[in-house]
C-alpha cells in the first residue's frame, strides 16, 4: 500500500517543481484580487538595459547676420517634422486589400481511328492464309479515345488593417529620402502582438503633423501578427508541420 500511494506523491511533487512559483503565487492569492505592481525606478529593475538608438551627426549652429532665417528650414519657424537620424515620426498603416477571381475552364476530346486493307494489290486472298480466319481484311485495325478536363479554381480575399505606430529614422539617403523603422508590442495577458513596419519616405511627403501614410512607404515591409498561448494553438505542431512538406501526397 505505501508503494500505491507513493507514486501519487511524486506525480503531485513534480508537478509543482515545473509549475514553479507561479502556482505558489497563484495559490497564496485565493479569494484576493490581484495586486497592482509597486512604483520603482524603472533604471533600478532587473533587466533593464539602456536604450540605444541611431543619432544625428553633430551640426554646428550657423548663424546669419542680421537674419531671422535658419539655414536648412523649410519653413520661417522650426520645422517640427522629421528630418534627421534618431526623428520619430508616426506612420498610419491603413491597408484595406481584396481580390475575387473565379476561373473554370473545361476541355473534351474523343477520337476515332480505324485500319483495313480491302484490297491490295490483289493479295487479300492471301492475307487469310497467313491471318486467322477471324481476322477481317477490311477491319484490321482500330482504336478509340476519350479525354475529359475540367477546372474550377476560386479566389476570394480580403483584408483591412488600420493602425497607427510610431518609427524612428535610421538613415538618411544621399538623395535626401529617409529610412524608417517602426516596432510596436502590445501585450494581453499572454497574447502579445506585434506591428513591424520600415521602409523609405520622402520628406515632402510628411504631413504637418508629422505622420505619413503607409501607400506612400517604398519598399515597405508591414508584418502584424501575434506570439503566444492562442498563437501556438492556432498554429499545427511541428510533426504535422514536417509530415506536410515530406509527404508527396
Amino acid at each position: 500500500m505505501t508503494k500505491i500511494f507513493r507514486t501519487p506523491v511524486f506525480l503531485l511533487t513534480g508537478m509543482l517543481c515545473l509549475t514553479g512559483c507561479s502556482t505558489l503565487d497563484k495559490l497564496s492569492q485565493v479569494g484576493e484580487p490581484p495586486p497592482l505592481s509597486t512604483i520603482e525606478n524603472p533604471v533600478q529593475q532587473a533587466g533593464y538595459r539602456p536604450v540605444t538608438m541611431p543619432m544625428p551627426a553633430p551640426v554646428p549652429d550657423q548663424r546669419e547676420m542680421n537674419s531671422l532665417w535658419r539655414s536648412g528650414s523649410r519653413s520661417f519657424f522650426k520645422d517640427q517634422r522629421a528630418g534627421r537620424v534618431g526623428d520619430i515620426l508616426t506612420v498610419m498603416v491603413d491597408i484595406s486589400d481584396s481580390a475575387k477571381m473565379d476561373n473554370k475552364s473545361e476541355r473534351t476530346r474523343t477520337s476515332d481511328d480505324k485500319l483495313g486493307a480491302p484490297n491490295l494489290f490483289g493479295l487479300e486472298a492471301e492475307l487469310g492464309k497467313v491471318l486467322p480466319q477471324a481476322v477481317s481484311p477490311t477491319n484490321l485495325f482500330g482504336t478509340n479515345s476519350s479525354t475529359v478536363n475540367k477546372g474550377d479554381g476560386k479566389i476570394d480575399r480580403k483584408e483591412t488593417i488600420l493602425i497607427k505606430v510610431a518609427a524612428v529614422v535610421n538613415q538618411v539617403l544621399p538623395n535626401g529620402n529617409l529610412v524608417i523603422a517602426g516596432r510596436q508590442e502590445v501585450r494581453i495577458n499572454f497574447e502579445v502582438r506585434e506591428l513591424l513596419v520600415s521602409g523609405i519616405i520622402r520628406p515632402e511627403d510628411i504631413s504637418s503633423i508629422n505622420s505619413i501614410s503607409s501607400e506612400k512607404i517604398a519598399e515597405a515591409r508591414i508584418s502584424y501578427g501575434g506570439r503566444g498561448t492562442l498563437s501556438d494553438i492556432q498554429q499545427s505542431r511541428y510533426g504535422t508541420q514536417v509530415m506536410d512538406i515530406l509527404l508527396p501526397f
